[in-house]
Order: C-alpha cells, then sequence, then structure tokens
C-alpha cells in the first residue's frame, strides 16, 4: 500500500512541468560550470606539477621493485620470480611514461592504483601488530590520498581527447 503512495507521488512530480526562468533573466549557472570556466587548459609541453610528482613516484616504484629483485631480496624468507615482479614493474613505467606526457589515461590509471592502495593499506591497518606498522601505514595512506587529491584537480585540467566521429 505505501509503495503505491509513493509511486504516486513520483508519478505525480515529474508530469509537473518545470518553471520557465524571469524573462529577462539568464539561468543561473551549476556549481560545475562555473567550475569549467575557471579552469585553464593545459599549453602544450605543460604538465601540471601533481602530475610530474607522480611521474617521479612512479618510477621510482617500478625502479625499486626492478633493483629488489635483482639483488635477491627476500620478503618472509620468499624470493619472487620475474613472472611476480615484471608485470607491476611495465604497469608503473607505462603509468610513469604516460603521466610524464600528460596523458589523461595514464593519470587516471594511476589514481585507480592509489585508490586500491590507499583501501588495501587501510584493510591491513586493522590487523597491525604494533606502533611502527601503524605509522607506515598512517603515512602510506596519507601521502597517497595527497598525490589522489592533487590529481583529481590535475585531471581536470587534462582535457580528455574528442573522440572523431566515425
Amino acid at each position: 500500500m505505501a509503495r503505491r503512495k509513493r509511486r504516486r507521488k513520483r508519478s505525480r512530480s515529474r508530469s509537473r512541468p518545470v518553471p520557465a526562468p524571469a524573462p529577462g533573466r539568464a539561468p543561473a549557472k551549476s556549481k560545475d560550470e562555473i567550475a569549467r570556466e575557471q579552469l585553464e587548459p593545459l599549453r602544450e609541453g605543460e604538465r601540471p606539477l601533481a602530475v610530474t610528482i607522480a611521474a617521479i613516484v612512479a618510477a621510482l616504484i617500478a625502479l625499486s621493485n626492478m633493483v629488489g629483485w635483482i639483488a635477491g631480496i627476500e620478503v618472509d624468507n620468499q624470493s619472487f620470480s620475474a613472472g611476480e615482479v615484471l608485470p607491476p614493474v611495465i604497469v608503473m613505467v607505462v603509468a610513469a611514461v604516460g603521466m610524464w606526457y600528460s596523458r589523461y589515461w595514464a593519470v587516471l590509471g594511476f589514481e585507480a592504483i592509489l585508490a586500491i592502495l590507499i583501501v588495501i593499506i587501510a584493510i591491513a591497518l586493522t590487523t597491525a601488530s604494533n606502533v611502527l606498522a601503524v605509522v607506515v601505514s598512517v603515512a602510506i595512506i596519507g601521502a597517497a590520498g595527497t598525490l589522489f587529491w592533487f590529481l583529481v584537480k590535475s585531471l581536470a585540467r587534462i582535457q580528455m581527447p574528442e573522440r572523431s566521429p566515425r
């Protein structure tokens, strides 16, 4: 019975005509439209600072993984094979190069990696067994979250390329 009343209310509200703006007045701009107007598109060859930092971070992650693997570093007495090390290294190198050239897809992909990292570290934080683990986890979440935030702002300036009509 209650569902029918809700449906009736919804259908009534949908059928009402939207009032036209008063004559001589322009419709108010939304916050999104105002924010878009304030954005400056990137100049040729320009790269936002956050994107540059993210490219360097991705390159350092790839480099540290390769150096660790070549040096034979073990984690919990376990060494890693090339099949376990090379795919993440390749992803980080591709992300670093793509972000260095201010590619939309690279910044968006790196943001997805950061989001996954933040979630994984937050889950791991629930099982931290000592103060050092808590401090390191909070530091990683803070750094990744800050970089994520500034990449979102930078991504707004890097316009996704227009698709050509078929």
